[in-house]
């Protein structure tokens, strides 16, 4: 039996909101019974876009995080739920039923992540089913997946080590996005948004000219890393820990060498760092 899931990289998402589109267009006005009832115009979101704004000036960054149901393993909807509302498929996927779920509303308050949804007229709680109803009729992928213009959804079986999914996730790290709430979410996720420090190198004897090809390295929470500067005479380290004290050193032929602390409470900015002669 299959065990599906939906591995999102969060480096590779744009921001378009093809994923969030294509889910309004499959499931607004359109029921699918068993699977699900029509989407209401307003206030569903069964496929959010988080956008998560980092750095400060000039060194900011967006990330954009998807969010679907996590469809958990240890899903507190389901425990939440009366009479078989909720219930987990035996490929994994996660599904309220329409019609025994109606009234229901302490199944939306039993999401931590907040992904499940109430639809007043119909009271009912309605979610993302991973678009069960065309995986049961062959296609191959939820319509967000097949959507995805720069390959950062990836949908398949777990359990098929031959599969995309199976493949990725052995290749890179995976995490879910809350794994404080204890629910063993299908959906994973690579390059979640962590903190990162940034700087800018210039030579003083040079006129402030930019200093390309610096080397510069960072140690500190177990890490210890080497970059070079680029023609800008900009350098970044990414995917550092929170509230992690680090050092970060710079040497260039001929400089005296420099160096400087900072722990990650927040996104790091060093600012211009002058290089002086020996």
């Amino acid at each position: 039996m299959s065990r599906y899931s939906i591995l999102i990289d969060v480096n590779k998402c744009n921001g378009c909101y093809n994923c969030f589109l294509s889910c309004r267009d499959e499931y607004y006005g359109n029921d699918y019974p068993p699977y699900s009832a029509a989407q209401p115009l307003n206030d569903q979101f069964w496929m959010q876009v988080k956008e998560v704004e980092r750095g400060v000036y000039p060194k900011p960054k967006v990330s954009y995080i998807p969010k679907p149901c996590m469809h958990c393993e240890s899903a507190p909807c389901i425990s939440a739920s009366k009479d078989g509302a909720v219930y987990r498929r035996a490929d994994g996927i996660v599904m309220i039923d329409p019609e025994k779920a109606i009234g229901q509303e302490a199944i939306v308050n039993a999401c931590p992540y907040r992904v499940v949804f109430w639809n007043a007229e119909k009271q009912i709680p309605q979610k993302c089913t991973m678009c069960a109803h065309r995986l049961d009729e062959g296609e191959k992928v939820p319509r967000c997946v097949e959507s995805c213009p720069t390959g950062a959804l990836v949908f398949g079986d777990l359990d098929d080590p031959n599969s995309e999914i199976s493949k990725l996730a052995k290749e890179v790290a995976t995490e879910s996005l809350n794994p404080e709430f204890q629910t063993d979410s299908l959906v994973k996720y690579v390059g979640l948004p962590k903190r990162f420090v940034a700087g800018e190198i210039v030579y003083k004897d040079n006129e402030g000219e930019c200093a390309p090809g610096v080397k510069v390295t960072l140690t500190g929470g177990g890490q210890n890393r080497e970059s070079v500067t680029d023609i800008f005479g900009d350098f970044e380290f990414e995917g550092l820990d929170k509230n992690t004290t680090y050092t970060v050193a710079v040497a260039a032929n001929g400089y005296a060498p420099w160096q400087t602390e900072f722990t990650t409470y927040k996104d790091v900015n060093l600012g211009e760092i002058v290089l002086e002669r020996k």
